[in-house]
């Protein structure tokens, strides 16, 4: 099956009809780029361009929905501000259920029977967020050279002014005792 690309305009082609799924094995290929994320209402990324796989199994009662991601989205570093390129690689599962309401608990969804529409735009967001780690900076010697020079400076200055004030604080004073 040929990867759909996902724009902006049509985040319907992350909407499944599950009641129209057949008794196989079913998988669908996404490309997702800078359009993904801003068609999301709300989403913190601006820019990536990843490929999802979705593999999905219908079982007695539910869906099982296997996700793998991979590609990379745009970061701001940590130390220098600047933007990086952050690698995304991610396995996620979902378990989808159809009942009288929606509903989330844990990693089972339940949609409405009647409906029976799932639309996975928000899950493929939050699994690509969850793949984002909490600490993200550039490669050493990697960051922008201006602003690590100036974060250089004024740790330096922080560190001389207390070299200049000759005392360390009491309480670190304190604290530096119980070392052995």
């Amino acid at each position: 099956m040929q990867p759909k690309s996902v724009t902006m305009c049509c985040l319907d082609a992350l909407k499944i009809d599950l009641k129209g799924l057949k008794e196989e094995e079913n998988i669908l290929d996404f490309d997702l780029t800078d359009s993904f994320f801003q068609a999301l209402d709300g989403s913190q990324l601006e820019h990536g361009a990843l490929h999802v796989s979705v593999s999905i199994r219908k079982m007695a009662g539910f869906f099982e929905l296997l996700f793998h991601t991979e590609g990379e989205v745009t970061v701001s570093c940590d130390r220098c501000l600047e933007d990086m390129q952050q690698p995304i690689l991610a396995d996620n599962r979902l378990m989808v259920k159809l009942g009288d309401t929606y509903s989330e608990e844990d990693d089972t969804v339940t949609i409405d029977e009647n409906e029976g529409m799932l639309d996975m735009s928000w899950f493929i967001y939050e699994f690509i967020m969850l793949a984002i780690p909490i600490k993200h900076v550039h490669a050493p010697g990697k960051c922008n050279s201006v602003m690590t020079q100036k974060l250089e400076e004024l740790s330096g200055a922080v560190r001389s002014s207390e070299e200049e004030e000759g005392q360390m604080d009491p309480r670190w004073e304190a604290l530096k005792k119980l070392k052995v």
